[in-house]
């Protein structure tokens, strides 16, 4: 949720102030930049479809989808010891439309996105989608998502 604050230093300052000394303060941030296979797939095929659709890439809106951008936020607050770490998860698709199902809730920014198109425009985005996905011969799609955790600790002693 760090993405979707409009401070999210001053969110994560206010946590380590009443976290206890020697306390943890962790999160996990997905990695749109990056590290999610089926976003990834969805935006490359959008922006051949509509060029102006780069602009709703969460890889592009969202700076702290990266440890170059986690570590110094937790650092700045103050936290020591802090770490940064992948945490990778398979995504298997039984087919395209278990895919493809979720873009068309409307929630969240890429569904938001396919809402707005118009019918024809979405199905040339659904087709541009599935010709560049890689499916198995039993129409599977193996994917990965990946999200960053990161932790750190407030300075003192830790109590006890």
């Amino acid at each position: 949720m760090l993405n979707f604050l409009p401070d999210p230093g001053l969110a994560l300052a206010e946590a380590a102030r009443v976290v206890r000394p020697g306390g943890v303060v962790a999160a996990y941030v997905w990695d749109y930049g990056e590290g999610m296979g089926f976003l990834h797939h969805f935006w490359a095929a959008a922006t051949t479809v509509d060029p102006s659709a780069a602009a709703h890439d969460e890889g592009r809106r969202f700076p702290l989808c990266r440890p170059s951008a986690l570590r110094p936020l937790w650092t700045g607050a103050g936290l020591t010891e802090v770490t940064v770490a992948p945490v990778e998860i398979p995504t298997l698709f039984t087919d395209f439309d278990d895919l493809w199902r979720p873009f068309l809730s409307g929630q969240g920014p890429a569904p938001g996105y396919v809402a707005a198109l118009s019918p024809d425009v979405r199905e040339r985005l659904r087709r541009a989608l599935h010709e560049r996905l890689p499916a198995r011969a039993d129409g599977t799609i193996a994917l990965t998502a990946r999200a960053w955790a990161v932790r750190g600790r407030k300075p003192g002693a830790s109590g006890g």
